[in-house]
């Protein structure tokens, strides 16, 4: 069954331009497993109770996901994700 996730992610203060970087590098590997990026935004504003960067991912299935998350070259870059990301909450959707 394919899943449809929304990702919100907060910065680490001064460091959404990392953030940006270092997503751009770990949702490079989302065709690896069959999911793909749908619609990626950041934040216009600055707020920290607002998400620096929202994200739509489509996956085919649960197992895909995992496969996802446990990505050896996804799992080399978590000091960059340290760094960077303060806070980060996953919505499984659907489209309306």
């Amino acid at each position: 069954m394919s899943l449809t996730l929304c990702v919100m992610l907060w910065s680490v203060d001064g460091r959404q331009d990392d953030l940006a970087a270092y997503e751009d590098d770990v949702l490079a590997l989302l065709g690896r497993h069959g999911a793909r990026l749908v619609a990626r935004v950041r934040n216009a504003e600055t707020a920290d109770d607002l998400p620096s960067e929202v994200q739509i991912i489509d996956v085919p299935s649960e197992a895909a996901l995992a496969a996802y998350l446990d990505d050896p070259d996804r799992l080399a870059m978590g000091a960059r994700r340290e760094a960077c990301v303060s806070r980060t909450e996953l919505m499984r959707a659907r489209y309306a």
